[in-house]
């Protein structure tokens, strides 16, 4: 199972629409589950607004799941490398949990449950797109996992 738990909902329906479409194709390879936590209002105090949706975020993550932080903290990482990591994780009968964290970045105990965390490139993207970018990587390490034609 690959879980991908987001801070915020998606409001564009073009870009929801890109998103069901890609989890659409996921789910011909494997099981997939978006779970949504409530965002909070940005006010003076930016780290109770991290440490109240990290609360949020460590309540769906399940004691079994090996989790990676989508972060701009985080490593840099190739598709092909990716493939290869989502193939050994499932291995070893791991369930995968990926996390996209609310604007401000994660709370320092979400940071600390993380079992990785990875960046998807140099550039800061919205949350939300951040969402349509991990979903069309996962698409395409299925594709790469079962050498089918997409990935070049």
């Amino acid at each position: 199972m690959i879980r991908l738990i987001c801070v915020g909902k998606v409001k564009d329906k073009n870009l929801q629409n890109l998103i069901d479409d890609y989890a659409k194709r996921i789910s011909r390879y494997h099981k997939l589950e978006i779970v949504e936590v409530k965002d909070e209002p940005i006010g003076d105090n930016e780290e109770a607004v991290k440490d109240k949706e990290g609360q949020r975020i460590l309540e769906k993550i399940r004691p079994d799941e090996y989790v990676i932080l989508l972060d701009l903290h985080g490593k840099s990482i190739d598709s092909v490398s990716l493939a290869k990591k989502i193939d050994q994780l499932f291995i070893n009968s791991s369930k995968i949990c990926f996390v996209i964290a609310g604007s401000l970045g994660f709370s320092n105990d979400v940071i600390a449950r993380a079992d990785e965390r990875i960046r998807l490139s140099e550039l800061t993207f919205l949350h939300q797109m951040t969402r349509l970018i991990i979903l069309e990587q996962l698409y395409r390490c299925f594709k790469i996992l079962n050498h089918e034609t997409y990935h070049k």
